[in-house]
């Protein structure tokens, strides 16, 4: 599973006592797979300062997730055409996910934990917001050439009665520069090719004899020419929706032609000399602010432990990797019942729902007796 808990008890001896426990336990039921999580020692500062960075740190942590999850979003996007590839682009300092979070190393020369706590929070919120600052201009960009080209796209498909003609017809099909004559573009369903080429030529007064010519076919008809004199136009657009042919309201412009196909190949080309650039930085800047995510998580273990447990600074943070999704409810059980001597009372609310805690405002599912984080690291999948 691609499924985190981070957790931390007092590193008195009795507790390290019940993290063995907790080990020998998960590890016997096949329940999880632990490691230690080492979080340096920090200047603490007052439990003031701690409480407002708790609550920095929450919204720090839902902001850094969303962030990575919408540049996850973005290589999927920018890799349309290789999506088996997009896994390979997600990684942190080289290394797949999973494997930097359970070889976590904090980051002294990038967030020095001599400095005060709130100065390592601040230089996190500040790479954060810069990161999706650009994230959103580089991918705006990219997603404006993308949205222009598809539209482009798009008039190439469909039907023949819907779709641009000017990758279909080329200046042979037509009399042009001519005062008095015109060619037109009929639809003709493919039931009645027979019947056109029968009828045609009488339509109208002055129509070109066999003039016609099939130039394009889509699953329901094809696109036929014909040239007549300009003035019957009208009534030969008449006789021949009688006759349910369709004449295509289309008039050859060489320059405007010109003009739609080089849009199309500028496009492409600036979508190519695009991807290239904007994958590698949604690819490094992914990995900074997954790496900054993780900080932000070891940040919140250490806050909450001061908080939670008191000074002196003693505690012991430990991951557990769950093996199973149908595997977590007994593991909760063993965390709550090896650690329930943090909190007997609230405790024992976690493992009997139906207690009532008067004065307790806590949602009791959400309460553990021990400070405990989540990682959910199949949200990028």
């Amino acid at each position: 599973m691609s499924e985190f808990w981070l957790i931390s008890a007092p590193g008195d001896k009795e507790n390290l006592q019940a993290l063995e426990r907790m080990n020998t336990v998960t590890s016997k039921s096949n329940l999880s797979y632990n490691t230690k999580f080492a979080i340096p020692d920090f200047k603490v500062g007052t439990l003031d300062s701690l409480v407002g960075l708790s609550d920095e740190l929450g919204k720090l942590d839902t902001f850094a997730e969303s962030l990575i999850k919408k540049m996850a979003q973005s290589v999927v996007e920018v890799m349309e055409d290789a999506k088996g590839k997009v896994q390979e682009n997600l990684l942190a300092n080289g290394a797949d996910l999973t494997s930097f979070v359970t070889h976590f190393e904090w980051d002294m020369a990038k967030y020095p934990a001599k400095q005060p706590l709130v100065g390592v929070v601040d230089t996190l919120a500040k790479q954060l917001a810069q990161i999706e600052t650009d994230l959103k201009s580089r991918t705006a960009a990219f997603n404006t050439l993308k949205t222009n080209l598809e539209n482009l796209e798009k008039k190439s498909m469909g039907n023949l009665f819907t779709r641009t003609l000017s990758d279909i017809v080329s200046k042979e099909d037509f009399v042009l520069d001519s005062e008095y004559l015109i060619t037109l573009l009929v639809i003709v369903p493919k039931p009645s090719y027979t019947e056109w080429q029968k009828t045609y030529e009488s339509l109208s007064d002055m129509v070109v004899p066999r003039s016609t010519k099939l130039i394009a076919e889509d699953k329901e008809g094809g696109l036929f020419t014909v040239t007549l004199f300009r003035k019957v136009i009208d009534d030969f657009k008449t006789k021949a929706k009688e006759n349910k042919f369709t004449v295509r309201e289309f008039y050859y412009d060489e320059t405007e032609i010109k003009r739609e196909r080089e849009e199309m190949t500028r496009l492409l080309s600036d979508k190519k000399q695009q991807y290239g650039p904007l994958l590698r930085w949604l690819k490094v800047n992914f990995s900074e602010a997954f790496i900054a995510w993780i900080h932000i998580k070891a940040l919140r273990v250490f806050v909450e432990s001061v908080l939670r447990y008191g000074l002196p600074v003693n505690f012991q943070a430990v991951l557990l990797q769950p093996h199973k999704k149908s595997a977590t409810k007994r593991l909760r059980e063993v965390l709550n019942s090896v650690f329930r001597h943090l909190d007997e009372v609230a405790a024992a609310s976690v493992l009997d729902a139906s207690v009532e805690i008067p004065g307790l405002q806590l949602n009791n599912q959400d309460y553990f007796p021990y400070v405990y984080f989540h990682i959910d690291l199949s949200l990028l999948d």
